[in-house]
Formats: structure tokens, sequence, C-alpha cells
């Protein structure tokens, strides 16, 4: 197996970088923050396959050629700077092609490497009419589709990095999210349940700031610093989650101001100052098998001060389980969770499920019957206030000098929402249809109630 790592001793890499050099796959896909290090250490790991393949032929695709010998030969810790003499850059391409291309020479053999960019199509169609032994594609989320397709048939090894993106795109669902991930703790939950796990010998690979040793703490904090907050850029670059909104729903969220630890909300349960008086709960569910979609229920409390507090959230998701839940699971599930709560909290009497889901409410209406002495009443969701109106009450709520609307810190699926949820970008002031599960239920709870919130 030959190494490149004597080639590169300034290059370092942290652990999980090195079982990424160590790792064979047939397919590649390197996701995460932005500056983790994935296309300098992808470009290494692609020229050890380079090395090893018995093809004389191979590609880096990019946007353009611009932007391949900016980002990928040219800079610090690039191709010229980490292989040297092995390497040779023909940007004027030669006498034996056209194309711009890299001569690579390992153990006395030279292999072309050409450089393609995917938004020049009439180019790379071109200058696709053969096989290829590997292939490199850096912003794998912003490559032409049919660019991908095509490279892909004719490659033995493919290598894509990507920072997450609208996980709509066709690259998610054709290529990426059919992959298996490698150090799947170190996924965000929300990719993780994209990922299929299809082709086994596909891997995912997810990197952050952390991952990249030769960062330290002041260049990460100067990178977030210039990375505004609430916008597409901070939920993809910095926080490495995918969304197609421009900004988030949310962005006035603060835990430090918002947030309230289990001892802070148990002093609300017999407060002189100000009591929870009232429970209550919201249930919406997705049954899909095939999406991030949950089955999300919360509780909730309001003081005799106008607050909502959460106080608990669980969510399901059926493509996670072995033996996927139906509506009469459900019903069982959220009566459980209800007669927890009320152990800890008290009785949330009225319950309101997601009344675009009847199967869910006929069973627990059935249920309702089969126990006629049990005090829980199910209904309808009131959905007659509008999503935007909703989210306009809540962040006022949110953003009162004293907030009205308050969080278990152990509430940690909605939390994740509260971070994530964003705006449709192609409509106006809607929110993506996504990521928002714990959100709706959570609305459920406190929109029959919404009166006596921020009072």
């Amino acid at each position: 197996m030959p190494s490149l790592r004597s080639y590169s001793s300034s290059l370092k890499l942290g652990t999980k970088y090195q079982a990424f050099m160590r790792h064979r796959a047939d397919m590649e896909f390197l996701e995460g923050t932005t500056a983790a290090g994935k296309t300098t250490v992808g470009i290494l790991k692609f020229f050890t396959m380079v090395a090893r393949s018995k093809v004389s032929q191979h590609i880096i695709a990019g946007l353009d050629l611009g932007t391949i010998e900016k980002n990928i030969i040219n800079k610090p810790n690039g191709v010229l700077d980490e292989l040297g003499s092995l390497v040779e850059y023909k940007g004027g391409g030669s006498a034996g092609s056209a194309l711009p291309h890299i001569l690579f020479t390992y153990d006395g053999v030279t292999k072309t490497v050409y450089c393609l960019g995917y938004a020049d199509k009439a180019r790379w169609k071109k200058a696709l009419g053969g096989q290829y032994g590997c292939l490199f594609i850096d912003e794998l989320n912003i490559a032409d589709m049919d660019f991908v397709r095509e490279a892909s048939m004719r490659c033995d090894y493919i290598l894509g990095t990507l920072n997450p993106d609208d996980p709509d795109l066709p690259v998610y669902h054709e290529f990426i999210n059919r992959a298996t991930p490698v150090h799947a703790e170190d996924t965000p939950p929300e990719i993780l349940r994209e990922l299929t796990s299809e082709r086994a010998n596909w891997s995912h690979w997810f990197f952050t700031f952390e991952d990249n040793i030769a960062l330290d703490e002041q260049k990460i904090a100067r990178i977030k610093a210039n990375v505004p907050e609430g916008t597409k850029l901070w939920k993809n670059k910095v926080l490495g989650l995918r969304g197609k909104a421009t900004g988030l729903v949310f962005p006035t969220y603060d835990p430090s101001i918002h947030n309230m630890t289990l001892e802070e909300a148990q002093e609300l349960l017999n407060g002189k100052e100000e009591k929870l008086v009232t429970f209550t709960s919201g249930l919406d569910t997705s049954y899909s098998n095939q999406s991030a979609d949950t089955i999300a229920m919360c509780f909730g409390g309001i003081t005799d001060k106008g607050r909502y507090i959460l106080l608990d959230c669980k969510e399901y998701n059926n493509r996670d389980l072995k033996e996927p839940l139906a509506p009469t699971d459900t019903v069982k599930n959220y009566v459980d969770f209800l007669m927890r709560n009320k152990d800890e909290w008290g009785l949330s009497r009225h319950n309101f499920i997601d009344s675009a889901d009847q199967a869910t409410v006929t069973e627990a209406l059935k249920w309702k019957r089969q126990n006629p002495n049990s005090m829980l009443i199910f209904e309808n969701s009131h959905k007659k206030l509008r999503n935007i109106d909703r989210i306009e009450l809540q962040l006022g709520w949110l953003g009162l000098s004293e907030p009205a609307f308050r969080i278990l810190e152990t509430c940690k699926p909605y939390i994740r929402e509260l971070n994530v949820y964003s705006w449709d970008e192609s409509k106006d002031s809607t929110p993506e249809d996504a990521n928002d599960h714990c959100i709706q239920a959570c609305q459920y709870s406190w929109i029959p109630y919404r009166d006596r919130i921020g009072r």
C-alpha cells in the first residue's frame, strides 16, 4: 500500500482523519463544518488512491478551473505544497492533452489527473469520453448533477467533499444519503437519520473544527465571529447542519436566557411568588419510515404570572425502529408520557393531537372509551391560528425582558429544533417543512391558552 505521508510531513492529522486515511470504500463523502480540513486531507487520500490504482487517468472536479487552482492546487497544504516533486501541474495543457491536468509520478509510474470544472457543461461532456480510476469532487453539494451521474459511472473510486446544504437536493437522495456513516456517534442526529446505509461500500464521514488539529481556539473563534448567527451560513458552515433556509425562525433564542434548570422549574410547583397552575400537552405525528420526520410529544405548564414552561418532550422516528410505530402504539406511548409527567408535575387534562392525523385521534378516542374513568381528554389541535401567527407570538414571548417562554434544559429535541428551524428561502414568510415536529407539538399545547401567556 503506497503512503504519501512522508511527502506531506507538514500536514497534521487528528485521530479521525488518520482513520479516514486507512479506511477503504468505493465511494466516500466528507461532510461537515467549514475549515474542518475536508478538502486538504481528502485530496491527500485521493492521490493515495490514485497511486494504488492500475488506471492511468483520473479526475479532480470543482466549480471551475480557477476554483480548483485556488482551493486545491496552489493553496498552502494543497497539491503542489504537499506532494512537491511527485506532481507537475499543466494548467494550459500539454502536447499530450489540451485539458489542464496534473502529472503524478509515484514509484516510477506517471499518471494523469485531469482538472475539470463542472460549471462548464460543454467542456466536461467533451472530456468524459473514457474510463477513469479515481474521481475527486470538491463542493459536491453544488456540483452539476448531470456531471456527478455521468462521471460516477466512469470511475472506480469517488471522493466528494461538501458543506451541508439543502437536504432536498438530488445529490443527497441519489448519493450521499445512501452511504453508511463512519464514526456515527460524531454525526449530528438530524443528518444521521437521513443516512440509510443502503450501500455498505459507500462511506459517510462528518468532520468539524475539532477534527482539524491545525486550528487553534483563536482561529475557530474568529471564524464563528465572522459568520452572522441565524443565517444560512451559520447553520450550514458553523453548525454543520443541512438546511435550505436563509435564516433561523427563532434567532433570539438564547440558552443562557430561555433555558431553565430542573431545580428552577421544580420551585414553581409550590412557589410563593410564581406557581405552575395549568398543565397542557400536544402531539404531532409523522409515521414515515423514509424520512427524518418524527412523532413528537410535548408537555408544558403555565404559571399564574403568565409564563409558559416547556417541561418535557419526547420524539420517535419510525426509520430508526425495527418495528415501526402505528397510531395504536403512539397513543399508548402518549398516555405513558402524560402519566409520567402527571406524577412529576401535574395532570394535563386537555391534550391536543395533530388534527391532520385523524387515525391517531381516532385511536386516542377509542382508548378513552376503553378507559372511561381516566381524567385524560383528547382533542383535535387548534389549527385556525396560522403558523406565521404562532411564530410571531412565540418570538414576542421570547423577546420580553422577562421571557414569557422558557424551556427545561433537558428538552434536547426541542432545543435542537429551535437551533435549526429556518425560513424557506423560496417562499415569503413561510418556514421550511422540516425540523419542526417538537415545535408543532409544543404549539398545539399552548394555542388554546395563548391569551394567558405573556400577560
